[in-house]
């Protein structure tokens, strides 16, 4: 199977300001649905680390490179990216994983 036709994985880590929690998960919260009707989103979950409040961890998958592009290009993501600054302590982490069992 041709890579870039494979489907795109990752957890993307996200640790909010101090102060910033609330803003940060409602933030991230509008992103849900939107991306969820994608036509190339197969997965977008958004889970915060039960230890370590203000720690979100979203874990998405697209059909390809293609539809991950397009979603980092939607007007809504493209929003949370102009906000993000003053809503994370450190830059988004971006994690791929591969898929090694069913």
């Amino acid at each position: 199977m041709n890579a870039s036709h494979q489907a795109v994985v990752s957890i993307a880590v996200l640790k909010a300001k101090t102060g910033q929690r609330q803003a940060l998960k409602e933030a991230l919260l509008a992103l849900i649905e939107p991306t969820r009707a994608e036509p190339g989103n197969l997965d977008y979950v958004l889970f915060e680390l039960r230890d370590e409040h203000g720690t979100f961890y979203m874990r998405e998958a697209f059909k390809d490179q293609a539809a991950l592009d397009a979603h980092f290009a939607m007007p809504y993501f493209q929003r949370f990216a102009t906000t993000a600054g003053a809503l994370l302590d450190e830059p988004l982490q971006l994690i791929f994983l591969e898929q090694v069992s069913a």
